[in-house]
């Protein structure tokens, strides 16, 4: 029986692969996400997996118990059987069901956490007013680690933030807040390196994911990310247009902003619940 050698592409799944890079404009992270599930599976069946049927992929991945990690290999395998159903490389178009998980509203901070945590800060070092218009930063433009983390300075004109490092590389401009602005200055200003960059460690470095986790987590508890749905659910409670969320958040799609609606309907009952007198 023809086995494939480890690692080896079949020739449907490196057109795919070539597909997602160049034609789709997938980020890096998301093109090497998607090869290592898909290779994962040709290498663990030692056959091409445009061969396999539902039956026996089904059983190979109901190994992995987190309902997450499942659909996110069962999403990564049919967007490649879709890819080849129209590149007519299938007759047949195969669709495996995800696995219903309970929806989970994202973890979010308030204006007034967020303010309480900013007031420990020691501004006396570049590096506390670098901790202090980073996390203002986060909070004000809602922008993901990854775009903060490669801002330069030439990103930021005026009162607007050019963000060229998108995910899937799609460009944006978001406006960001006067006070966010200011303190970025302030750290620049008693920054003591000469860089393109914005954000830097001790030793005038690049600022790596994990320092900014750090500085998060040692003001706020909790990581970069939870300021990007703070910032996401303070504008939808204070009545922003979903669409212009979207457009502010870099989603490809409305229905991945539509998770703060449950929010906004969240924040309605709680004010009904403390404020009507039959609540």
């Amino acid at each position: 029986m023809w086995k494939m050698n480890l690692f080896q592409l079949s020739n449907e799944l490196e057109a795919y692969l070539e597909y997602i890079s160049v034609t789709r404009a997938l980020s890096k992270k998301s093109i090497e996400a998607y090869k290592s599930d898909l290779l994962g599976i040709e290498n663990e069946l030692g056959k091409s997996l445009i061969t396999l049927d539902s039956k026996t992929l089904l059983n190979l991945l109901s190994k992995y118990k987190n309902k997450r990690t499942l659909n996110r290999k069962l999403s990564s395998v049919n967007a490649f059987f879709d890819f080849c159903y129209k590149s007519q490389f299938k007759e047949e178009q195969t669709k495996l069901k995800l696995s219903k998980i309970p929806k989970l509203l994202p973890k979010f901070l308030s204006y007034k956490e967020i303010q309480n945590a900013l007031k420990l800060i020691d501004r006396s070092s570049w590096l506390g007013l670098r901790d202090y218009a980073l996390i203002l930063f986060l909070y004000a433009t809602g922008t993901r680690i990854s775009e903060c983390l490669a801002l330069g300075r030439d990103d930021i004109d005026g009162e607007w933030l050019h963000i060229r490092h998108a995910k899937g590389e799609k460009e944006r401009v978001v406006p960001i807040a006067k006070v966010a602005k200011v303190a970025i200055e302030a750290y620049l200003s008693a920054f003591k390196y000469e860089k393109e960059f914005v954000w830097s460690n001790y030793k005038g470095e690049k600022l790596s994911r994990i320092s900014a986790y750090k500085i998060t987590e040692k003001y706020l508890g909790v990581s970069p990310h939870v300021l990007r749905h703070s910032y996401a659910t303070s504008l939808i409670t204070g009545g922003a247009d979903l669409r212009v969320v979207q457009e502010l958040l870099g989603h490809a799609s409305l229905l991945t902003t539509q998770i703060y609606t449950h929010i906004q309907k969240q924040d309605l009952k709680n004010t009904v619940d403390s404020c009507h007198p039959m609540a």
